[in-house]
């Protein structure tokens, strides 16, 4: 089988699984106020949205068509010239090349190239525009990462800026700022993909389906995305842990992320798979499963039956 045509292979299997972020004095997911987002019984997480962003930026760097992404024009209104984000219009007429939106009567047309995008291949899409409202649910989904480390505390540092406030004329002095971080904590995102979420789009002509490809490229970014993605407030942040499991079509796991917990052992740390069991028992209707870690600091607990463990890192098999 040439290259080509492995690539176009349509997956089969479902496939369920973990994602594991490490953030040591940095804010992984901040809310409006800037502590780190949490629900009403102070435990932290970490939105979808979250991991899906530095997942669209390393796409994005490696020059995937990105559709859901920040982009930013210089609008000319009344003599001023300023700073604006595109609108989804302007951003989906940018990258597929089309000069008005508004002027396609073909939704076919607008379907097609809405697949041509790497993120909605694997996220999905929410498209409401003028004539073509269109809403397509993506074969990934993800979940809210919790920290499941119990001695996370947030600290919040003073930053004192260069400049004074330019908007008061009677400040001498320089502003100063706050910067709000976690000592450390450890989220575990839970995944699952589902190849079949596509079938009448595959029936219309639209798509080929969930490809190999595109697992690949989803599987290459849910490994070192958090890693490359080192903006100030992320710079401590990296993949530390990822888990796939390949089932047969017919087989549905739990959220698997419910099972993992984290711990320090004489400082060492240590992430336990409690789901042992269960796999074990589904283990005639399991394809295979992958578990890659950081192998320097991390110590893992819990024997998986048919596992593969690997260097999250090198990528060798540990």
């Amino acid at each position: 089988m040439n290259e080509l045509s492995w690539r176009k292979i349509q997956v089969k299997n479902r496939v369920c699984g973990v994602i594991g972020i490490k953030s040591i004095m940095a804010n992984w997911n901040a809310d409006f106020s800037g502590q780190p987002k949490s629900i009403s019984t102070g435990e932290i997480f970490g939105s979808d949205k979250a991991l899906k962003y530095p997942m669209k930026k390393m796409w994005d760097s490696l020059g995937e068509t990105v559709l859901y992404i920040k982009s930013l024009k210089l609008e000319e209104k009344k003599g001023e010239i300023k700073l604006k984000p595109k609108s989804l219009k302007e951003r989906y007429e940018e990258i597929f090349k089309v000069e008005d939106l508004q002027k396609e009567k073909d939704s076919s047309k607008v379907l097609k190239n809405l697949f041509k995008a790497i993120d909605v291949k694997n996220f999905g899409a929410t498209f409401a525009e003028v004539g073509n409202n269109i809403s397509i649910t993506g074969a990934v989904q993800i979940g809210q990462g919790f920290n499941k480390y119990a001695d996370t505390t947030v600290e919040e540092q003073d930053i004192l800026s260069p400049f004074r406030n330019g908007t008061k004329d009677d400040a001498n002095s320089s502003t100063i700022g706050t910067k709000i971080i976690s000592s450390e904590a450890h989220y575990f995102y839970p995944f699952v993909i589902n190849p079949n979420s596509y079938k009448n789009y595959i029936k219309m002509g639209a798509t080929l389906g969930y490809t190999a490809e595109d697992y690949k490229k989803f599987k290459e970014v849910a490994l070192v995305s958090a890693t490359a993605f080192n903006t100030n407030a992320k710079i401590g942040c990296e993949n530390e842990f990822a888990i796939f499991v390949e089932t047969q079509k017919n087989l549905y796991l739990p959220d698997l992320a419910q099972y993992i917990t984290f711990s320090k052992v004489d400082g060492q740390d240590t992430i336990s798979l409690n789901f042992e069991e269960l796999l074990s028992k589904l283990s005639d209707r399991i394809e295979a499963i992958e578990i890659y870690y950081n192998p320097y600091k991390t110590e893992l607990k819990g024997n998986i039956n048919k596992a593969r463990y690997f260097n999250i890192f090198t990528r060798e098999e540990v």
